[in-house]
């Protein structure tokens, strides 16, 4: 199946171990599901602790969401889970042109 519509990919930063409260919020909202991918993260200031650099551990969900989906899943994380919260989240969209493979 070849889909042209007003997709986007939904990008879902957050501190790590709240990917399945987020994916929860998420499925509620009309997302079908995500992947989920494990990063690290490092903030304009460094912390150094014994000459060794802390990093952030973070999580990063995808989801390919339409363009309404998506709205609701941003106004879902900002007043859920989102940088003023214990989860630290951001969320962010990026146009999808094509897709194929979608049922």
């Amino acid at each position: 199946m070849d889909i042209n519509s007003n997709m986007k990919a939904l990008y879902i930063v957050t501190s790590a171990g709240h990917t399945d409260e987020i994916m929860e919020m998420i499925r509620e909202a009309g997302a079908p599901g995500g992947t989920i991918i494990h990063a690290r993260g490092e903030g304009s200031q460094h912390l150094l602790v014994m000459g060794i650099t802390v990093d952030y551990e973070r999580e990063v969900i995808i989801s390919i969401v339409e363009e309404s989906t998506a709205d609701k899943i941003m106004a879902t994380i900002k007043s859920k889970a989102g940088w003023k919260t214990k989860v630290h989240g951001i969320c962010y969209t990026i146009p999808v042109e094509r897709i194929i493979g979608l049922q």
